[in-house]
């Protein structure tokens, strides 16, 4: 069959250019720590930011929903999915953004291509979209019906220039990422608020990897920058800092109600468990009674990255817990990840087409979770072994 046939052709040219994905089967200790073939390794390629996947509260509230709903939702939340949890941690979330109301997806994913091709559904709408923005964000232009002009990465001038002489008979849109999943740097979401009032924008900004993480309270990125109320909708994730699973979008109720009506991935996607609702829950109230957590994952971040600064290694300009280190081509990143691997310290070798070719790196997270003895043992064995593969000299340190 000539389909297979392409299809093997094209795995074997992956596996060749060092781009082969596949799975490995982790058994989670704690939040930093997990088991292959009964040999322990510390993790530092984990989005849970704040480390409360396996916090006692969350657990708890986790079963406790179980025995009392039930282990599935059994349908769509405008079918029989509905259940009380969800619209407790609604409120919660709205109450969290400070926003009118707030609306609940199955994934950051979903979110984002379902906020994004309901709300940019003409012809006459024009997207600008930063050249960095998560596949998600991509893959909702792909479906609006909108026309997408993708622009510099936090290049505000190009931004200023594009809303300025792009036609629009529609809306505009200025769609960003709060935090950059692959660079750890903060949108310049001020600047682009600016522009969006002068030239009649509604900003998305999908803060997945800010809630949690930046802002007062870890509130995300318009917390971060005191825009509250002048973001038109911000979209997030349960499944990072919240240490559960799911998406949100957070606004007016009247975008809330239009996406209830018209989101296509909310409507004909069956409701999350109980459980994972729950957890999510916890683990927000967690945060809003325990905001130093948040100045305590900056510090860790922080001594991390000055530790590999101080030797040299090639860490991208990251103002968050996520540490780039750009080592090149896809094979001296996937070579750089197995050392560490064969040390027992587990990074994410970050590869095309997630980053442009010539740009693969090593994707290092920081976590509430993690030690500083944790922080110092990873930054050891990532500096022995950069001088090693000859990225940095033995006297740089």
């Amino acid at each position: 069959m000539q389909k297979l046939t392409q299809i093997k052709t094209q795995l074997l040219s992956m596996h060749a250019e060092a781009v082969l994905r596949q799975l490995h089967e982790f058994h989670f200790a704690d939040p930093v720590h997990v088991y292959i073939k009964n040999e322990k390794y510390l993790l530092m390629a984990s989005n849970n930011y704040l480390g409360l996947t396996h916090h006692p509260a969350v657990k708890a509230a986790a079963a406790a929903a179980i025995e009392e709903y039930g282990t599935g939702s059994g349908g769509s939340r405008l079918t029989s999915g509905n259940h009380p949890l969800y619209g407790r941690l609604e409120k919660d979330i709205a109450q969290f953004k400070q926003t009118e109301a707030a609306l609940i997806f199955n994934s950051g994913y979903m979110s984002n291509i379902g906020t994004i091709s309901a709300l940019a559904n003409t012809a006459a709408d024009v997207i600008f979209s930063d050249a960095l923005n998560h596949a998600s964000i991509i893959d909702g232009c792909r479906l609006a019906r909108a026309k997408t002009v993708i622009y510099p990465h936090s290049n505000m001038a190009a931004l200023a220039d594009l809303l300025q002489n792009i036609p629009c008979s529609g809306q505009r849109f200025i769609i960003t990422d709060g935090v950059f999943s692959m660079d750890g740097d903060i949108a310049c979401l001020d600047k682009i608020v600016y522009l969006a009032e002068k030239y009649d924008g509604f900003v998305i900004v999908d803060d997945a990897h800010a809630t949690g993480v930046i802002g007062s309270g870890g509130r995300g990125s318009a917390a971060y920058y005191g825009l509250n109320g002048r973001v038109s909708l911000e979209l997030g994730t349960l499944s990072k800092a919240l240490a559960s699973e799911g998406g949100f979008a957070a606004g007016s109720q009247l975008v809330i109600d239009y996406l209830i009506n018209k989101a296509r991935s909310f409507i004909f996607s069956t409701a999350l468990s109980p459980a994972t609702l729950a957890a999510a829950s916890a683990a927000l109230q967690i945060l809003l009674t325990e905001p130093y957590r948040v100045e305590k994952l900056a510090v860790k971040a922080a001594i991390m990255k000055d530790e590999l600064r101080l030797a040299g290694v090639p860490l991208l300009k990251s103002e968050t817990p996520i540490l780039p280190i750009l080592i090149g081509t896809a094979s001296q990143a996937m070579d750089f990840a197995e050392k560490l691997y064969a040390e027992k310290l587990i990074v994410s070798a970050i590869r095309p087409p997630t980053v442009p070719v010539g740009s693969s790196r090593l994707r290092l997270t920081i976590t509430g979770a993690h030690s500083v003895a944790d922080i110092d043992k990873a930054s050891d064995l990532i500096i022995h072994t950069a001088i090693k593969m000859g990225l940095v000299k033995p006297f740089a340190r």
